[in-house]
C-alpha cells in the first residue's frame, strides 16, 4: 500500500464515521451547548470538514480556493471566508449556530473532492514540505495524516462525548 492508498483510505474512514455521528441528529442536538470549554457538535463537524477541505485545496493544490468559497458557503453561512474555527475565541466558537442538512451536504461535497484529489495527486507532490503553523515544516502526506486525519478522528470523539451527554449512544 502507497501512501495515497493509506490517505484515501483513512479519508474516507474519518468522513464515513462523521457522516454515521452527524446524519440522524436534530438541529437541536446539532446545536445542543455541552456547557463549559467545549464546543457543540456542530462546530466541531464543521471545524473537521472545513479543515478538510482547506487542506486539500488551499494547501495541497497551491492556494486553489477551497469549496466553502467557490460554493458561496461563507456568505450563506455568515461566517468569513477564511474562518475554520482555529483561533476562535471559546465565546465565538460557542455562538454559532449549525444547519444539520447544510453540514451534510458540505461534508458530501469536501470528501468526494479530497478522495479524488488523493487518488491522484502525485506521490512526489506528497513528499514535498509544507510549513504548518504552529506546526512547522512537515511532509504534504504527514500534513495529511495529522491535520486531517489524526485531527478529524479527535474532534468525532469530542463529537461521541456531547451525543453521550445527550444520551443519544455512540455511532458505532
Amino acid at each position: 500500500m502507497d501512501a495515497r492508498e493509506m490517505l484515501v483510505d483513512g479519508v474516507d474512514q474519518m468522513t464515513d464515521w462523521l457522516n454515521l455521528a452527524i446524519k440522524d441528529l436534530s438541529n437541536e442536538q446539532v446545536n445542543h451547548q455541552p456547557g463549559g470549554h467545549a464546543v457543540n457538535i456542530g462546530f466541531n463537524a464543521w471545524h473537521v470538514i472545513r479543515t478538510t477541505d482547506n487542506i486539500t485545496n488551499f494547501v495541497m493544490q497551491d492556494r486553489k480556493p477551497p469549496i466553502w468559497m467557490t460554493k458561496g458557503y461563507n456568505e450563506s453561512w455568515g461566517l468569513p471566508a477564511v474562518a475554520q474555527g482555529t483561533g476562535m475565541s471559546m465565546e465565538e466558537a460557542q455562538s454559532l449556530v449549525f444547519d444539520r442538512d447544510r453540514l451534510m451536504q458540505y461534508l458530501s461535497e469536501v470528501r468526494e473532492d479530497t478522495l479524488a484529489f488523493l487518488k491522484v495527486v502525485p506521490e512526489a507532490k506528497l513528499d514535498e514540505v509544507q510549513m504548518v503553523k504552529p506546526l512547522g515544516e512537515m511532509p504534504k502526506w504527514r500534513v495529511f495524516r495529522q491535520v486531517v486525519m489524526t485531527h478529524g478522528f479527535m474532534h468525532l470523539g469530542e463529537i461521541n462525548a456531547v451525543k453521550g451527554q445527550l444520551g443519544l449512544g455512540f455511532f458505532i
